[in-house]
């Protein structure tokens, strides 16, 4: 199991992104058993979605996992542990989220993962954990890469 207080890691491809969410799942279940507030950062197409797909993956979900870019937020309710996937990229202003009921969501169990926190942040709680996703090149001539980066609040 991953030992949780920062973790550094290099992701060689989107598979090795979705292994990471798998892998960090467990650590999340024993430091947040009610549930956590879940901050994705990284730019577009840095692998936000790519991550969150690994978490549902390692909670046996089959099914697809998309982008909730259009429709703010993807909800999983699984027998296990309800995931709620959120995109704010298109919010407007931060007052969005308490008309469509979010308080609610954010505040109750399970796992609430949230990219583009900062269009909220006057708005959204304190987050459990930050994950930082950036691509990177190691040489001019390789293919694309990740690097993520978790960070847990002190509690």
């Amino acid at each position: 199991m991953l030992k949780a207080e920062e973790m550094h890691e290099v992701l060689i491809d989107e598979a090795a992104t979705e292994g990471f969410g798998a892998a960090l799942l467990p650590v999340l279940k024993e430091q947040f058993p009610k549930g956590a507030v879940i901050f994705l950062h990284g730019d577009l197409g840095a692998g936000k979605t790519t991550f969150v797909r690994g978490i549902l993956r390692g909670l046996g979900f089959a099914g697809a996992v998309k982008s909730p870019t259009y429709t703010l937020m993807e909800p999983y309710l699984l027998d296990e542990l309800e995931v709620y996937h959120f995109d704010l990229y298109r919010l407007q202003s931060p007052q969005e989220l308490e008309f469509v009921g979010f308080d609610e969501i954010l505040s109750g169990p399970g796992l609430k993962f949230l990219e583009w926190p900062e269009q909220g942040l006057s708005w959204l709680p304190n987050p459990d954990v930050d994950v930082y996703l950036e691509l990177y090149r190691p040489r001019d001539d390789d293919d694309f890469q990740r690097k993520v980066r978790v960070g847990f609040a002190q509690t």
